[in-house]
């Protein structure tokens, strides 16, 4: 009984029409025929999944990043000194800067009284000729 009950459902999904389409592939990577937009985002995460690093490459730009950072910190040191030293020779007592020129090795710093309260100071830069010129009022 129980065997012909699967031989009747059997005969029963075999007589029933199958339906189907065939089978279309799409490609993904546009070095395949995919979506060229589909190109950044594959790449992207190709990247992130790459955990490997060239140990040379690391080395040798963390003990150059650390040398140009030490540079960097003392050529602002002593810029800042300049600047001091020579701001000692621009202002007053009261803080007011005085106009007139002051030389240094690299530089002329001008400062001109424009009336009105402005002062007009010009920075040359005596290897390149570049000036710069703000005005401040006192």
């Amino acid at each position: 009984m129980k065997l012909r009950s699967i031989a009747l459902a059997t005969a029963c999904f075999a007589s029933i029409p199958a339906f189907s389409t065939e089978l279309v592939y799409v490609p993904i990577n546009p070095v395949f025929g995919g979506s060229p937009l589909n190109g950044a985002v594959l790449l992207n995460n190709a990247q992130a999944e790459n955990k490997k690093v060239d140990p040379a490459s690391k080395a040798a730009s963390s003990r150059t990043n650390a040398l140009k950072d030490f540079n960097d910190s003392l050529q602002r040191v002593i810029l800042s000194r300049l600047a001091s030293a020579a701001s000692t020779n621009i202002f007053n007592s009261d803080g007011r800067l005085i106009p007139g020129t002051i030389e240094t090795g690299d530089f002329r710093i001008t400062i001109l009284d424009t009336g009105g309260g402005v002062l007009s100071i010009t920075t040359i830069d005596k290897a390149t000729g570049e000036s710069t010129t703000f005005q401040v009022s006192q």
